[in-house]
């Protein structure tokens, strides 16, 4: 229980035969009332007596007094204002000071702005418009990275001297070389499980033979370049973004702008290069594993020898699959390598920043080689089938 002495505010209440007294004592000050005790105890009180007076606006007929206050300031008058419903009680006894304090109080109190919950249609609209001004802008940065990467090579193919040939090795190494184990393996796996699906409902027809047909047009014109791009865009276009990232957190970035050294040159340029020289090869290495994983599958599963396999390939499919895939493969790897510096140059300093960032790179990497590759699809549909 709150143990009261002359400076703690309370509120008095007296009932006499003119009415119902409210003499307020006290320090009604900041250092007063913001001791939690003392200012749950006043709030208690102050609520029980907004209760029993039936409302602020039959508070407003009761009698005030303030002349046996302590001490007012400003906090103690925003208290007692806002208790009276921000409005003059209709009798109020107290000094001239006091009523200065208390007129400044009410001039510059203003009410707190109404929630107006806008329609359901309205929310769906701002946020879709918000969307797509995001959309927007993500697209101005793309198209200003391949600008810049146009304006790059044509740099290079001038002063060929100057170029980051040794960042692009090391690119080549650690985006194609370390990656070719994982692409291999998960190629061979799908080859098998390609195999024995199809086999299942090839041998219901007699169509053994057909089984080569199918994995060929399947892995070397479709699922081969797409399936070594998403593996590559999780791989290496999130480790992109997270570089890139990195190095604006650590202030890299601007240190480079400081010193005059082009970003895109040296950071953009090698990177996409390394993947559009990578991409190709890479997509052949996945295409062989899951097409030698799919030989032996068919040999277990129909009988396909592996001699007939191989015999019977080049007249299933044509190069053409093959000359299509690989340029495929190309744009893949352009379009990866731009998504992941474009969202590790958006990066802000910060480490969410850089987790939403490289999560973002990878989400739309894979988005866009799909979409590219129905694209391919459609415009080459006449093109070696």
């Amino acid at each position: 229980m709150l143990m009261e002495d002359d400076s703690t505010p309370r509120i008095e209440q007296q009932d006499g035969p003119e009415g119902r007294l409210m003499v307020v004592r006290g320090a009604w000050t900041a250092a007063g009332l913001t001791r939690q005790t003392v200012w749950q105890a006043l709030t208690e009180q102050l609520q029980a007596l907004h209760d029993d007076a039936g409302g602020a606006g039959q508070a407003a007929a009761v009698r005030w007094q303030l002349g046996q206050l302590e001490k007012l300031d400003y906090l103690g008058a925003q208290v007692l204002w806002n208790h009276w419903g921000r409005a003059w009680p209709a009798q109020l006894d107290m000094e001239p000071s006091q009523r200065t304090l208390l007129e400044t109080v009410a001039k510059f109190t203003v009410d707190p702005p109404k929630s107006r919950r806008q329609p359901r249609w309205v929310e769906l609209f701002i946020v879709l418009g918000s969307r797509v001004l995001r959309l927007i802008d993500h697209a101005k940065g793309l198209l200003r990275l391949v600008g810049q990467l146009l304006l790059d090579i044509i740099r290079l193919i001038r002063r060929p001297q100057q170029g980051p040939w040794r960042d692009l090795s090391g690119h080549l190494y650690h985006i194609g070389a370390t990656a070719l184990p994982i692409t291999a393996l998960v190629g061979f796996l799908i080859g098998v499980v390609l195999a024995y699906l199809i086999s299942q409902q090839l041998r219901q027809f007699g169509a053994d033979a057909f089984i080569v047909n199918i994995l060929g047009i399947s892995l070397i014109r479709e699922l081969g370049p797409v399936l070594a791009a998403i593996l590559i865009a999780g791989r290496s276009g999130s480790a992109i973004t997270a570089q890139i990232g990195v190095m604006r957190v650590t202030e890299e970035l601007d240190a480079m702008r400081v010193m005059g050294i082009a970003r895109g040159f040296r950071l953009v340029m090698p990177r996409a290069l390394a993947l559009a020289l990578v991409m190709p090869l890479i997509s052949v290495w996945t295409t062989l594993a899951a097409l030698l994983g799919g030989m032996l599958a068919a040999d277990v599963a129909m009988g396909v020898t592996p001699a007939f396999f191989i015999n019977s390939l080049p007249a299933a499919v044509e190069a053409s699959n093959l000359t299509l895939a690989t340029g495929k493969s190309v744009v893949f790897g352009v379009l990866i390598a731009l998504v992941g510096c474009h969202y590790g140059l958006r990066v802000k300093p910060n480490t969410e920043s850089l987790g939403q960032g490289t999560t973002a790179s990878v989400v739309t990497s894979i988005t866009v080689v799909i979409l590219v590759d129905a694209l391919f699809a459609v415009l080459f549909k006449n093109i070696g089938i």
